[in-house]
């Protein structure tokens, strides 16, 4: 029997979109399942055949800065103060195998169903670019604008595009 024990918002705002797939951090994971960071990377590691890159990996440098400056993480000391893992959906079923305790086990059933509702609202998103897009075949040019500004609303953001160094050059 689940109980309920993490708000679904909780758990949302803990995933990220990075290399094109939506990913959780080692150390939000961990705090999820009420464990150590320390030692679910070690059950990572010692399970590491269960692991391929397609469902685990760990950021780069430029990756981590740009979780900090992109999604209001406060340092890099709050992702652990090392280069994180990052876990896909897949990743994270996985997890479970790996992680035994009861807590791990329904919190991961409550991820697992965020993941899935977060598709749904992706599919509903495009069903809806669908149909504005057949009512902008429908209407004439003086609603391009609206039709316009509700395909941007739409459209997920992009991260900015790296910016080079400050000052001069030497």
């Amino acid at each position: 029997m689940t109980t309920k024990l993490i708000p679904q918002e909780v758990i949302q705002n803990k995933i990220f979109l990075l290399r094109g797939q939506k990913i959780m951090p080692d150390k939000d994971l961990a705090i999820l399942y009420g464990a150590k960071p320390i030692r679910l990377r070690e059950q990572v590691k010692r399970n590491i055949r269960r692991f391929p890159p397609d469902l685990m990996f760990q950021l780069t440098e430029k990756e981590t800065a740009a979780m900090v400056s992109h999604f209001a993480i406060p340092s890099k000391q709050h992702l652990g103060g090392h280069l994180p893992y990052a876990f896909t959906e897949h990743g994270i079923l996985m997890l479970s195998s790996v992680l035994n305790s009861e807590r791990a086990v329904e919190v991961n059933i409550q991820i697992m169903r965020t993941f899935t509702k977060l598709r749904q609202l992706m599919l509903q998103q495009t069903g809806l670019r669908r149909k504005i897009e057949e009512m902008e075949k429908k209407y004439d040019h003086q609603f391009q604008i609206v039709f316009k500004a509700i395909k941007e609303l739409l459209e997920p953001i992009a991260p900015p595009k790296p910016k080079g160094p400050i000052g001069f050059g030497q």
